[in-house]
């Protein structure tokens, strides 16, 4: 019977994951093909000038996207602490499929003027509402279903599908370059494909989620519902709120320069071809994804927060030589792999990125106390990463920048050093 018990708990564990994955794997496509396709499309909604100054434009709507998602991140938070993890995660992907659904249909800047770019910022806000209380939400799901000495590979997964989404938008645009479209016809029609494409996929992250199983976690919790999602509970954990703001700060910022804006570094800065430079992120970002189990597997063993110093020490060190020598690069492969070592590295702080911080907070409070925090420090920096690369290099002054990401990383590596090891404090022990 036991052996019966264990085997049919693992089967609905499994099945948890996939369902919880695949739906945010559908989500991070969306939000990724934007960056991705940006390339293409950024000449239909602002009037041609430089390509560089085409890109800031881009990339602040881009930003604007991630300064929605604190608000998606009390919105989502809350709903998810008060209604469920399920219910959050469902309404999560109906937001980002209307958003999608809006860039695909929206007519350019030669059609309707100023409306154009309007529009794309409303689509990225829509956008933003969902990703930003998908991360906590996601987070929290999959932590409180992990069973407690396997959290840091579950956690793992999160980050696993987060690239597999941008993965298939890579794919989607190498596709198209090298063998369907011309660079004329990408850039007068071709870029709506991927966004007509993540709305249809939308329709089966929404049945999928549907059928997921509700966490014991929050159906036995005993809370009264008024305190539920609530920031004057989250008030209660200012340390904890702190905590993954300053956790967040390095790994965002090092994250979007190396998974989006890297792309875009390589064509305007090293001189790559935009499909290269596609195949060149694509190749890393596999790598990238493959290493996420294995470096969740690792702090199962080691400890997470041990990772964490690790990967901050690590990074501290790397950043600025590896940026400096790629902007130098100009064949593929020394590129690819000063990115895939980069990336590397980081896997050591994404893969339990998700767990640290859910187990920071009681249950009735986890989902908000996860997103809220998490999406403000990601709007503040990681929204803004590609538009500071951007704005310092249109001055002049691209050095500057990796500067910046280094120190970035310093301020999470100390955080990282004085913060408690949630692994040994953590306030889900009690609830499995």
């Amino acid at each position: 019977m036991p052996v019966t018990h264990n085997a049919t708990l693992n089967q609905s564990r499994f099945k948890a994951v996939i369902g919880g994955s695949i739906g945010n794997l559908v989500e991070w496509y969306d939000w990724y093909a934007y960056s991705v396709f940006s390339l293409y499309f950024a000449g239909a909604f602002f009037p041609k000038d430089s390509e560089t100054a085409q890109l800031l434009n881009t990339a602040g709507i881009f930003a604007i996207g991630f300064l929605m998602r604190p608000v998606g991140g009390w919105l989502m938070g809350r709903y998810a602490d008060r209604k469920g993890r399920k219910a959050a995660l469902t309404l999560s992907v109906l937001l980002m499929s209307a958003g999608s659904l809006l860039i695909t249909f929206v007519p350019g800047y030669a059609q309707i003027g100023i409306a154009a770019p309007l529009l794309l910022v409303l689509a990225r806000m829509l956008q933003g509402l969902s990703i930003g209380g998908e991360y906590g939400t996601a987070a929290t799901y999959l932590s409180e279903i992990a069973p407690p000495h396997r959290r840091g590979l579950y956690s793992s997964f999160q980050y696993v599908t987060s690239i597999m989404g941008q993965l298939i938008a890579l794919l989607l645009l190498l596709a198209l370059q090298r063998w369907w479209l011309t660079p004329q016809q990408l850039g007068a029609w071709g870029w709506r494909i991927p966004f007509g494409l993540g709305a249809l996929l939308a329709l089966s992250a929404i049945y999928l989620r549907r059928g997921l199983i509700e966490t014991s976690a929050f159906t036995h919790e005993d809370i009264a519902l008024q305190k539920r999602g609530t920031f004057k509970e989250l008030q209660k954990y200012r340390r904890e709120t702190r905590t993954i703001i300053g956790l967040t700060l390095g790994l965002t910022v090092s994250f979007y320069t190396f998974t989006t804006y890297v792309q875009k570094f390589l064509v305007n800065t090293a001189g790559f071809s935009k499909s290269d430079s596609t195949l060149i992120t694509l190749i890393a970002l596999t790598v990238f994804m493959l290493a996420q189990p294995l470096a969740g597997l690792l702090a199962d063993y080691i400890g997470r927060k041990r990772t964490l110093i690790i990967y901050g020490v690590l990074a501290s060190i790397t950043t600025l030589p590896i940026m400096m020598w790629l902007s130098t690069v100009h064949q593929l492969w020394p590129a690819t792999l000063l990115i895939i070592l980069t990336l590397l590295i980081l896997s050591l702080s994404t893969s339990v990125s998700a767990i640290v911080k859910a187990e920071l907070f009681p249950v009735h409070v986890r989902s908000l106390g996860v997103s809220f925090p998490y999406a403000l420090a990601v709007a503040l920096f990681g929204g803004t990463a590609e538009y500071v690369a951007l704005l310092c290099k249109n001055h002049g002054h691209a050095g500057w920048f990796y500067w910046y990401l280094t120190a970035c990383i310093i301020i999470s590596l100390v955080v990282s050093i004085r913060m408690r090891d949630t692994e040994k404090y953590s306030r889900m022990n009690s609830e499995q």
